[in-house]
């Protein structure tokens, strides 16, 4: 019986030690908490350039203005995808690796996105929401220029190796914890 007791005793305490998870890095969490913000941002610049083009090629006045809103669309596509840290994207394009690299390909579309507005009363609302997507990413753009220029960018890709490498070595020691536990129950069982 006491037997019994010691196996739950040892389970017990190889379970308790298997629990502790670290806590996530504060400075990754704002880093994250901006890229979504960068991407949403990316988003409704997509949005605004599809409904401007939209509206120029069903008009038919302007298509130079349509090609140039696709080629917009096109470069705020590749936005989002930087954010994700996508690395088949980092791969081939490395400047978008670099936060300043990533900011001046944002303020690039901010700046398409905001350019030739058509302030007609039809179009009032498309043309704020011109103002809003591409004063929200120009500021996004700056902020990655200023911190690329900071070094935030290296620092943030040092601490998620550093987090990386404590994931992996968490997950390494629930490993051992877990066939420790299996050895001690096995030769538990071999003493009965």
């Amino acid at each position: 019986m006491s037997r019994n007791g010691e196996t739950a005793e040892v389970t017990e305490r190889a379970s308790s030690r298997t629990r502790i998870r670290a806590v996530p890095d504060p400075f990754l969490v704002v880093c994250r908490c901006f890229s979504v913000i960068t991407s949403v941002t990316a988003i409704l610049c997509i949005a605004v350039n599809v409904l401007s083009a939209i509206r120029s090629f069903k008009d038919g006045s302007d298509i130079f203005n349509g090609i140039f809103r696709c080629y917009a669309v096109v470069l705020a596509l590749f936005v989002v995808l930087a954010e994700t840290e996508w690395g088949f994207i980092v791969k081939f394009w490395k400047v978008l690796e670099y936060w300043a690299g990533r900011g001046m390909l944002q303020i690039f579309v901010a700046v398409m996105t905001r350019a030739f507005p058509d302030y007609s009363a039809k179009q009032r609302d498309l043309v704020l929401l011109q103002n809003i997507a591409s004063y929200m990413l120009l500021a996004c753009g700056v902020v990655y220029i200023i911190s690329g220029i900071l070094c935030i960018g290296f620092l943030k890709r040092k601490r998620q190796q550093k987090e990386t490498t404590r994931e992996q070595a968490f997950k390494d020691l629930e490993e051992l914890e877990r066939r420790r536990g299996e050895l001690e129950q096995l030769l538990m069982q071999e003493r009965v």
